[in-house]
């Protein structure tokens, strides 16, 4: 099952723009000078454009700025960018101690402790990560609201440990876009709509929609998404960043709402495959209540940066996906132009049919997310603070509340998942077999063919905002082989199509982080095709 993509209701005031307020004016009042009276540090509001972790270092470094001045210069964006002007509506909640954050990190830099590459930086994080503060932790849905989590989620106590500032929380496809078969992706009944930020009538995909705009449009350094199949990879392609899902048991789950056992984990959605690499160095590591994290023992790294290469295509052997090879001209025009940059560096390209191989085994796959949705949520809620405690109330909670929890569409797969039993059935456990046999797949085909990695379109340009009839297919789409896998999968900007971003994708096979990151951030320096998003209100 691919990941779709997803809306909101609270904010179609903001879905056509005044006509007098055009994208070029928007990006003129956007120039304005934020000044913290507090600090004595004057921040124009455009130095947070497209800016890098090691830009913002060497800036608090200098003096030149602390990480106050900073995180109130994204909280400003927020409010203008995210809330006024533009209306795109990524983010769900802001953290009031994100100053307070801030103002000890800079105390700790001024004693002479930096605790790493993120001591000081602001991140978003999505709406299913469990921050014990005074945030909420809802996955976008009004029969959580008031979940506010005891301890933090282990990826977001190695964020503080790092000295990242905890600026806030994105918007999502609700559930992570598990509520419904006739979703729109970006929307949630607590968060209302999230748009993309190149193009306002469209939809920047789901289910991390408020992370892939909010990193877009510079409201944050970097953005944390989450993935079961193609959430992080989708929205990162839709909204022109970088986009990492790693190898599932990389990163720890706990406290995060989950879909699946076998398939969920957050990643980094990032301007930049260096910030990536940071971000994913930061927060790698066994933890106890995440099983599966032990098999990362003596396969993750500390520093991912290492890999990173401008010869990194040099030498290697990529598979090529045949099926992206047709379908919108315009696309495959950019996938064909990336493959030709592929030679030119040094790769040999080899055709693969991957799709062709992992295709029958979606049905399985979506066999198992249901089976393990039910059971990782009723454990997730019978500990949590959330108003209700099980699937089952959930569901309840949105047929009481049907008006303002469901008025576009219904919670079909909630209530499909719900009729599941138990995960010692032998349903589940022949679709397990069977949707994780995609690792079999892929190994013998990296094997067979020497490969490095193998690439293909991540997914195509963004389709319309239609909260009537739900999402559409545009033609690509990527992301299950490796979802289903569990392997390391990154998107990289590959090119516009209309002033609509597209991604490359490069999958690997298990713990291969290094590797894809090579060739990466060796294809993202050769073409260097991000650019920042104008906030057109439509194309044609």
């Amino acid at each position: 099952m691919n990941r779709r993509h997803f809306l909101k209701n609270g904010s179609f005031a903001g879905l056509t723009l005044p006509a007098m307020l055009t994208g070029t004016a928007q990006a003129a009042a956007m120039n304005e000078s934020v000044e913290s009276a507090s600090t004595g540090f004057a921040l124009k509001d455009n130095d947070l454009v497209e800016v890098t972790i090691d830009e913002l270092q060497q800036k608090m470094q200098s003096g030149s700025l602390t990480s106050k001045a900073i995180t109130k210069g994204y909280l400003k964006r927020i409010e203008d960018i995210d809330k006024k002007g533009p209306a795109i509506n990524s983010v769900i909640e802001v953290n009031p101690d994100a100053v307070a954050i801030a103002e000890a990190m800079d105390a700790e830099r001024k004693a002479g402790k930096v605790r790493g590459p993120l001591h000081g930086i602001p991140v978003l994080i999505k709406d299913n990560i469990d921050t014990g503060d005074k945030m909420m932790t809802t996955a976008g849905s009004l029969a959580l609201v008031g979940n506010r989590a005891s301890k933090d989620a282990f990826i977001v106590k190695q964020l503080r440990e790092a000295g990242a500032v905890i600026l806030g929380k994105t918007n999502l496809s609700e559930f992570a876009n598990f509520r419904s078969s006739r979703s729109t992706s970006a929307w949630s009944s607590r968060g209302g709509q999230t748009k993309c930020p190149y193009i306002l009538n469209r939809n920047p995909s789901g289910s991390s929609a408020g992370s892939g705009s909010a990193s877009a449009a510079s409201l944050c350094a970097v953005a944390i998404g989450t993935e079961t199949n193609g959430s992080i990879v989708s929205p990162a392609s839709t909204n022109g960043l970088v986009g990492f899902k790693p190898t599932v048991g990389l990163w720890s789950r706990s406290g995060i709402i989950p879909i699946s056992a076998t398939q969920d984990t957050a990643g980094p959605m990032t301007r930049t495959v260096r910030d990536a690499a940071i971000l994913l160095s930061a927060l790698t590591g066994v933890d106890s209540a995440d099983a599966v994290t032990k098999q990362s023992q003596g396969k993750s790294q500390k520093d991912y940066t290492k890999y990173l290469d401008v010869e990194g295509l040099k030498g290697k052997r990529i598979g090529v996906e045949t099926f992206f090879l047709r379908g919108n001209a315009k696309v495959v025009g950019l996938f064909n132009k990336a493959i030709s940059l592929l030679k030119e560096k040094g790769a040999t390209i080899v055709e693969v049919e991957l799709l062709k191989l992992t295709r029958p085994l979606g049905e399985a796959s979506y066999e198992v997310l249901q089976y393990e949705f039910k059971d990782g949520l009723n454990k997730y809620l019978a500990t949590a603070n959330a108003p209700v405690k099980s699937l089952k109330q959930v569901i309840e909670y949105n047929n009481k509340n049907e008006a303002i929890a469901m008025p576009f569409f219904k919670q079909e797969t909630l209530i499909s998942s719900e009729a599941k039993a138990g995960l010692d059935t032998k349903e589940y456990t022949e679709a397990l077999e069977k949707s994780t046999s995609s690792r079999k797949i892929m190994d013998e085909l990296f094997q067979q063919n020497k490969l490095d990695a193998i690439c293909g379109i991540t997914s195509g340009p963004a389709g319309c905002i239609d909260i009537i009839n739900g999402d559409y297919s545009t033609g690509f789409s990527f992301s299950s082989p490796a979802a289903m896998a569990g392997y390391p999968h990154i998107t990289v900007p590959m090119g516009f199509v209309h002033e609509l971003p597209v991604g490359f994708s490069i999958c690997g096979t298990a713990y291969q982080e290094g590797e894809v990151l090579s060739i990466a951030y060796a294809f993202e320096q050769a073409t260097k095709v991000r650019k920042a998003p104008k906030y057109l209100p439509s194309i044609g």
